[in-house]
């Protein structure tokens, strides 16, 4: 797999500056790309294995994310190649509507070829347009109760996505749907990401207060679980949500 873009600050190459692949190759790549997720056993590093391989594979995909969606509506961004996908996410968890939201729910690929243009979700299309997005893949991930997933691909311009980038965009989707399966439940992943979310908030919280380094601050979190015998996610979210622990550390 290529690199970390949140490591190296650059994103993935697509498939749009190399040459085209061939049917065998492609079957190959997707093969490896598949086995590579599903033995990722950090879910950040699954997500932005996806991210990667998007970039990859999908000709004229020029930034990617990987959106998980709650309650039909909270939509949180991960893995995302730049910011781009991360405001667009924002704007769709706060309109309430647009591809990834579709995607998710309706159906399994949504098309955006211009979103200057674009009618459909008249609240987003015109802002995402204004936020630097010219055109859209969304493909539907997964789908577990009010856990959900979709794989948003973005083109530098309008009208760049063709059949082909729907065609290898679905075939990366469905392979990355089976690793998200085999490896764990959708809730489970979900639950790990928020609680490394929560941790490392936390984290920061005791970092700035005890002018001390993140190792140390793990280190009074675990402290702090394991006095109190409760979870390490549940004494970070009360520090998170009250700005103290029961027992200070």
């Amino acid at each position: 797999m290529v690199p970390n873009s949140a490591e190296t600050g650059e994103r993935a190459p697509g498939l749009q500056d190399t040459e085209p692949i061939g049917a065998d190759a492609l079957a190959i790549r997707l093969g490896d790309i598949a086995r590579e997720l599903q033995h990722k056993e950090d879910p950040e590093s699954m997500l932005a294995g996806i991210v990667h391989a998007s970039l990859e594979l999908v000709p004229h995909a020029a930034e990617a994310s990987v959106s998980l969606v709650t309650g039909r509506r909270t939509i949180e961004s991960r893995a995302a190649s730049s910011d781009l996908p991360r405001r667009v996410d924002a704007l769709q968890s706060e309109t309430g509507q647009g591809p990834c939201l579709d995607a998710s729910y309706e159906k399994r690929v949504v098309s955006v070829p211009d979103l200057s243009t674009d009618r459909r979700w008249p609240d987003f299309s015109r802002q995402a347009f204004e936020l630097g997005a010219r055109s859209m893949l969304s493909f539907q991930l997964f789908v577990n109760g009010d856990h959900l997933g979709a794989l948003n691909l973005f083109g530098n311009d309008v009208g760049v996505f063709d059949a082909e980038s729907e065609r290898i965009g679905a075939l990366v989707a469905a392979h990355a749907a089976v690793a998200v399966a085999g490896s764990q439940q959708v809730s489970q992943l979900t639950l790990a990401l928020d609680t490394r979310d929560l941790i490392g908030q936390a984290k920061g919280i005791l970092m700035e207060r005890y002018k001390i380094t993140a190792q140390q601050a793990f280190l009074l979190l675990s402290r702090a679980s394991s006095e109190l015998n409760i979870k390490l996610r549940e004494v970070a979210e009360q520090l998170t949500v009250s700005g103290e622990m029961t027992k200070k550390p």
